[in-house]
């Protein structure tokens, strides 16, 4: 069933799948709270660099969603815009048309979903089809209407670093102290939205790997992920097949492709799980889920 195909697919899809949905706290209050979490990404888009154009069709977006569940994912991470760097834009509305009906269908079977977005307009409709959390990812530049759209709904919210958009963020990549900058510029971020009424145990913080940063930078903030758990805050990390990890393994690995990277990946997940990150963000979640479970382990002495 392709979108063009969709009857009825906008803020307002499914109201019957929204109906039988669970209720959203008790769903997120049911997470395990004994490891690192494990976020599966699944984009509905038409360019993201590891998969895009393979779940524009609603129903393969479902289904994978379902396979992300089954493969071991806490959350699952929908997203309708990819924010890769020089990714095009895309509106709100058409945006929209492509995440709601799949949150509001992997939401109805007890899934619990966050929406990767940057849009007020996106995000007020995945609430009201029962998405239990926000991954903005628009940093500095977020719209002016979230933090008020948060703190109105009392979900959860991920607020990520990034200078610029994608297409400029690349051009702003310039750090004198890469953790300091980005946790004054997070703190700064965090302080506006606690401001307009959001409750600061809503929000979650993400360095943004790869976002407005270089490889070098990168690492930085990853051998940092202890400094940015101290901040009070439950910190996400998401690194899963980013360049960076290319440019590390290609001398090894040539072809490279971005599913080459999921060792790596699931490598820097169990460090980060072993730093204190409340979740990590992946495309393998089977590998990963391993990874987090292992570090939980490791550091509890008791298998998970």
């Amino acid at each position: 069933m392709s979108l063009a195909a969709t009857p009825g697919t906008g803020p307002n899809t499914s109201p019957l799948m929204i109906l039988r949905a669970k209720p959203r706290k008790a769903a997120w209050d049911a997470l395990p709270t004994d490891r690192t979490l494990v976020m599966g990404v699944l984009n509905v888009t038409q360019d993201s660099f590891s998969d895009g154009g393979r779940y524009l069709d609603v129903d393969d977006a479902i289904a994978h969603g379902h396979a992300l569940v089954k493969a071991g994912a806490d959350i699952i991470d929908v997203g309708g815009e990819s924010t890769r760097p020089d990714a095009d834009f895309v509106p709100a509305d058409v945006e929209a048309k492509r995440v709601v009906p799949v949150v509001a269908a992997l939401v109805a079977t007890g899934a619990v979903v966050s929406v990767d977005t940057t849009h007020v307009a996106t995000a007020e409709a995945c609430l009201k089809a029962g998405a239990h959390l926000i991954n903005d990812v628009s940093g500095l530049t977020h719209e002016a209407g979230m933090p008020a759209l948060i703190a109105k709904s009392g979900v959860p919210y991920v607020l990520m670093h990034r200078r610029g958009d994608q297409q400029s963020m690349a051009s702003l990549a310039h750090y004198t102290d890469t953790v300091a900058e980005v946790e004054a510029e997070l703190l700064e971020l965090r302080d506006r939205f606690v401001a307009q009424g959001v409750k600061p145990e809503q929000i979650i913080l993400d360095p943004g790997v790869g976002f407005a940063k270089n490889a070098s930078h990168n690492w930085e903030l990853l051998r940092a992920t202890e400094r940015f758990t101290r901040l009070g805050h439950r910190v996400l990390i998401g690194t899963s097949r980013k360049r960076f990890l290319g440019r590390l393994l290609q001398e090894h690995q040539l072809p490279h492709e971005p599913t080459d990277r999921d060792a790596a990946t699931a490598a820097t997940s169990a460090l980060a799980a072993s730093q204190g990150a409340w979740c990590v963000r992946v495309h393998d979640v089977a590998a990963t889920r391993d990874a987090v479970r292992v570090a939980a382990a490791w550091a509890h002495g008791a298998a998970r």
